[in-house]
């Protein structure tokens, strides 16, 4: 089945030092202060950080699962879509890959696996 906005939830926050706030009326998700995933479309999909030529690579590959919302497309998020997900553990390795890109140096250090695909 096809992760949902708290299956999202429930793995953002299981990430180190993660806090959830809202703003611009919905549901982001911060390491360390910074910004890492949001739940924009009614949480039907989420927002993440991919480094822009990863980002496009992504998009021409799985244009059913990812896209790039216009008001983004300047700055390095990708938009996914949780229906378009096989499973919580795809998820987990989305997420905790914008995780890392957020994440300051301490945290790293002192979760090097963290945001590592997971071996299937």
């Amino acid at each position: 089945m096809s992760p949902n906005a708290e299956d999202v939830r429930r793995i953002a926050l299981s990430l180190p030092d993660t806090t959830e706030k809202t703003a611009w009326s919905m549901p982001t998700f911060r390491v360390a202060g910074k910004m890492f995933a949001t739940l924009p479309e009614e949480e039907t999909s989420i927002a993440v950080r991919c480094p822009k030529e990863e980002r496009d690579e992504l998009v021409l590959a799985e244009p059913r699962k990812f896209w790039i919302a216009g008001h983004e497309a300047g700055f390095a998020w990708v938009r996914v879509r949780l229906a378009a997900l096989e499973d919580d553990e795809e998820l987990r390795d989305i997420l905790a890959d914008s995780w890392r890109q957020a994440a300051p140096p301490r945290l790293l250090d002192s979760h090097p696996a963290l945001g590592l695909p997971a071996e299937r």
